[in-house]
């Protein structure tokens, strides 16, 4: 997917929110508020269009946790590429789910 695309602002908060540090399912949904039906589709796309990766985690860790095994997102280089891009077309992204770096920043000020 070309770094100009047009995403969708689904697209856009799952991204955001992936960046700041939600990187599995159920987190993204608490930060972004979308339900489930959206979230998992729209990440499947995000992955296959090659802006986002997954990996399940280890077995043993969720048993230990006593909770199904989660799947975990990351963002590519395209997809980091494209996220700076998306926001200039939804400038309020980055103030509605704040990346670690800017949390750092504002609690700074």
């Amino acid at each position: 997917m070309p770094v100009d695309a047009k995403l969708s602002h689904t697209a856009a908060m799952i991204l955001q929110a992936i960046r700041a540090g939600q990187i599995y399912g159920f987190s993204v949904m608490e930060m972004t508020g979308l339900p489930s039906g959206t979230v998992y589709p729209a990440m499947r796309r995000l992955e296959r269009d090659g802006l986002i990766v997954s990996r399940w985690e280890q077995q043993s860790i969720a048993d230990a946790e006593q909770r199904p095994a989660r799947k975990y997102y990351r963002l590519t280089r395209t997809g980091k590429a494209t996220l700076e891009a998306v926001y200039k077309r939804y400038p309020l992204l980055e103030k509605m789910i704040p990346s670690p770096e800017r949390a750092q920043e504002v609690e700074r000020t």
